[in-house]
């Protein structure tokens, strides 16, 4: 582990509404410092002297944080799927009513892949089938609200729109997180930093290193159950990325992507290998890793799982 060397980690985190900043950043600290397994795998930051930040944009997006209540229903997924889903609901859906061109293409394909719109999954003998794929079945209640603001949230920082979260309140949301990602990053003074990134995290983050000039460099990247993979998306990031040369000149180290395949955020391209090359060499490793239960996008089941804490051991050593 690391000798005396400065190590701070930057989490940003992805879709949906969320906790308080500091709710927030105990959960993911927690889940990495859990040892469930009895395996020893488990990475406490705060015992290593590793110090940590969260980049917080869910008050953008959304109103007040999530209460405690919330986040027990939010608990509640796995043994009650139904039940939960009544303590939760999606974006009003009227903002896609008024998208035409390219923004509605952006949406719409964007919901066709990660199959947002389906009201269930197609059930043949018993086994769900996603995309001409069987995959083990997602508790679909769930599934609907929190990919409803995948499409949202994703939709409104790439095209850059003006929303108000809460009354007297307004953002063009692009600009105000890459602010709040520039000020973060700007601010961390250990020799290694690293950003950990999750879902819609990963497209900020790799759209401020590629696309902002002024954008500090760091040392190591990982990204968890992305949706860089989407074609959408990456043409959003144009003409700054390229599929052969998609990988950030501001990072210097490692870029780690760890991705389930049953992830419904990750699930319809995974592999960024072959995206984000390096002047046409594939740089980026890629972690294919197994979570537990039906909703495999959750960063905590992520952080608990033995081949993305070896990974980054990796990035803190290296």
């Amino acid at each position: 582990m690391p000798g005396r060397q400065t190590i701070h980690i930057t989490f940003i985190h992805g879709i949906s509404n969320k906790p308080t900043v500091d709710t927030l950043t105990t959960m993911w600290k927690d889940a990495l410092a859990t040892d469930l397994r009895g395996a020893g795998d488990d990475i406490d930051l705060d015992t290593l002297g590793i110090t940590t930040s969260m980049i917080y944009w869910a008050d953008v997006l959304y109103g007040d944080p999530l209460s405690d209540s919330v986040l027990q229903v939010l608990e509640r997924l796995e043994s009650d799927p139904a039940g939960a889903a009544d303590g939760l609901a999606g974006p009003d859906e009227d903002w896609r009513d008024e998208l035409s061109g390219e923004e509605r293409r952006f949406v719409e394909g964007i919901a066709l892949k990660t199959l947002a719109d389906v009201a269930e999954p197609v059930l043949v003998d018993d086994v769900h089938v996603q995309n001409g794929l069987e995959r083990i079945p997602i508790p679909w209640v769930i599934k609907r609200p929190l990919m409803g603001y995948l499409l949202r949230d994703v939709h409104h920082y790439l095209f850059n729109k003006t929303f108000s979260p809460r009354p007297g309140v307004s953002y063009k949301v692009q600009e105000e997180i890459r602010s709040r990602v520039l000020s973060a990053l700007n601010a961390v003074t250990a020799d290694k930093h690293i950003v950990m990134s999750h879902s819609m995290g990963t497209v900020i983050i790799y759209d401020c290193l590629k696309r902002l000039q002024d954008c500090p460099a760091i040392d190591g990247l990982m990204t968890i159950g992305s949706p860089l993979g989407l074609d959408e998306v990456q043409d959003k990031l144009s003409p700054q990325w390229t599929r052969e040369n998609g990988f950030p000149e501001k990072l210097g180290g490692f870029w780690i992507n760890v991705y389930d395949p049953l992830d419904v955020v990750a699930m319809f391209d995974g592999n960024l290998a072959n995206d984000f090359k390096k002047s046409g060499a594939q740089k980026i490793e890629v972690i294919r890793e197994s979570n537990q239960g039906a909703w495999r996008h959750d960063i905590s089941k992520y952080l608990r799982m033995p081949l993305l804490r070896s990974a980054l051991r990796k990035l803190i050593e290296e």
